[in-house]
């Protein structure tokens, strides 16, 4: 099990440059990738993305590109001479439409955005390609080994709810045999109060004794708790994605413990049912942060 919260980093060189890859995520429903990269790169965004996203299957991913040129690159800077070319004409269109004179100087061209180029941001990206994978490997390498340890934390933290939760059950469940009789002696009771005499064998006492056990019987509802907590705990232990699977046995779960409340019609099960429930919100809570 994963969290989707981590933080990775990667370098890797060549003769001429240096790349460093930085990534951190955080929760998020879905995939969500976001790009930091030098202009050069972006030919190959989408290599860059779909490389990422075979190894992260939930949240929002940041991705950080970083190119240092290293030796005699460090200082060179180049000109795109096909883009100054386009600026230049651009402007000289431009000067003919508003008729005015004057000439476009060299100084005007490089100061267009684009053209001079600093160290680094001319690199080929078919020839960075293997130098970046490796980096992005190394980073994506340390993101899931920071999302598996948090992830190993937040597992231990829901099987000790979980333990409190099949607590609660264990009590509730110990305390149902006792629904029926209990209101079996206040129904006897209000009888003897309202001076009705009726024979305890009597048919239409029998009869709603047992409309009573048969409407707070909460037998099913305690099974699938424990099923639940079951698969929720096997959940725990598988290797992938597992944050929406937790989600829905989550609400179920829920579901169960608000039926509970209703059926047994009982002041202390209806403590612990307040109790697990609030169990369960602290679960929910750490669930949004699972891939």
């Amino acid at each position: 099990m994963h969290s989707m919260t981590g933080y990775g980093r990667g370098e890797a060189a060549t003769n001429a440059v240096r790349l460093i890859v930085e990534l951190h995520s955080v929760n998020r429903k879905h995939i969500d990738i976001a790009l930091s990269l030098p202009r050069a790169l972006q030919p190959i965004e989408g290599r860059i993305r779909e490389k990422a996203q075979s190894r992260v299957a939930r949240g929002r991913l940041n991705i950080s590109v970083t190119v240092i040129p290293t030796g005699d690159a460090a200082s060179l800077q180049v000109i795109d001479e096909p883009l100054a070319g386009l600026y230049a004409e651009a402007m000289r269109r431009l000067q003919q439409k508003l008729g005015l004179e004057g000439a476009i100087s060299l100084d005007a061209v490089l100061r267009a955005p684009g053209v001079l180029l600093s160290p680094g941001q001319d690199v080929d990206p078919e020839m960075i390609w293997p130098v970046l994978v490796e980096a992005l490997d190394a980073a994506l390498e340390a993101l899931l080994a920071m999302r598996e340890t948090e992830g190993a934390a937040l597992a231990r933290d829901f099987s000790e709810r979980l333990n409190a939760l099949r607590e609660c059950v264990n009590c509730i469940h110990g305390r149902a045999p006792d629904i029926t009789i209990q209101y079996r002696t206040l129904l006897l009771e209000r009888l003897r109060t309202a001076e009705i005499e009726i024979p305890l064998s009597d048919e239409r006492l029998l009869r709603e004794l047992a409309l009573f056990a048969d409407r707070s019987d909460i037998s099913e509802e305690l099974t699938r708790l424990r099923s639940h907590f079951t698969q929720m705990e096997n959940i725990l232990l598988t290797a992938g994605p597992v944050g929406r699977t937790l989600e829905f046995l989550t609400q179920e779960i829920a579901r169960e413990f608000n039926t509970l409340g209703v059926k047994s019609n009982d002041a202390q099960i209806s403590h612990w049912v307040v109790a697990g429930k609030a169990e369960l919100e602290k679960i929910r809570e750490q669930i949004q942060n699972i891939e």
